[in-house]
């Protein structure tokens, strides 16, 4: 295999892999000893480093990964909205999506303990809107279910992975930005008072301020979304 091919296959395994591949799985399927397979590596990276790329492959969690670089983030995300209906989000059901995205997985009493009300019917909302998931059940007693962002969530927000997530203090504008300022629907307490008969997302739940920002690193650790 000569080193050109070796920088092609290099560059499709990496494409196709859904998560970080290892210096070690690479060689592994080409085949061919890791200093040979580094080297190639070295100058496949490289080439994907120049301004007139919009891509580039990142050392992340002991692999290699493709992404869109920073500066493009914005079109990606423009574009993304576009081939997608227009979503709606009450900010109780937006606080919770924040609280499961730095926190996951998360049970609905933990969700429950940070925001302080009861959250069954956001949750229920969240996940008839494809944004979350269940990731299965906590080991503890009574076993509640473990709820996570979803594929789907990534794509909403514009973003390769939980990684690119902001500061939890960003978070509402990014969420607006994303969702639109029309995105943000008023709870049934607003719409009451407003005398108006609106549908939302979560009735009886008053919107309040987004959850305190905490844990910062860990939503780093957080897994990607289905």
């Amino acid at each position: 295999m000569t080193n050109e091919e070796r920088k092609a296959a290099l560059e499709a395994i990496i494409y196709a892999a859904d998560e970080p591949v290892s210096v070690e799985q690479l060689a592994t399927a080409l085949g061919e000893a890791k200093p040979a397979v580094q080297a190639a590596l070295d100058e496949l990276v490289a080439s994907y480093a120049g301004e007139e790329r919009g891509i580039e492959i990142r050392a992340v969690a002991g692999g290699y990964k493709m992404y869109t670089k920073p500066q493009h983030h914005e079109v990606v995300r423009r574009f993304i909205r576009s081939l997608r209906p227009p979503l709606r989000l009450t900010m109780p059901a937006l606080e919770t999506l924040a609280v499961i995205a730095y926190k996951q997985p998360a049970t609905s009493p933990e969700i429950q303990e940070i925001r302080g009300v009861n959250t069954s019917g956001v949750l229920k909302t969240l996940l008839e809107k494809k944004l979350i998931v269940t990731a299965g059940r906590k080991q503890v007693i009574g076993r509640p279910i473990l709820y996570r962002t979803s594929k789907d969530f990534l794509m909403r927000f514009g973003l390769n992975d939980l990684e690119e997530l902001p500061s939890l203090k960003e978070f509402e504008a990014l969420a607006r930005e994303a969702l639109g300022d029309e995105g943000i629907a008023p709870t049934e307490e607003e719409v009451v008072a407003a005398g108006g008969s609106e549908s939302v997302d979560s009735p009886g739940s008053a919107a309040s301020p987004m959850p305190e920002e905490g844990g910062g690193e860990e939503r780093k650790a957080a897994a990607v979304g289905e």
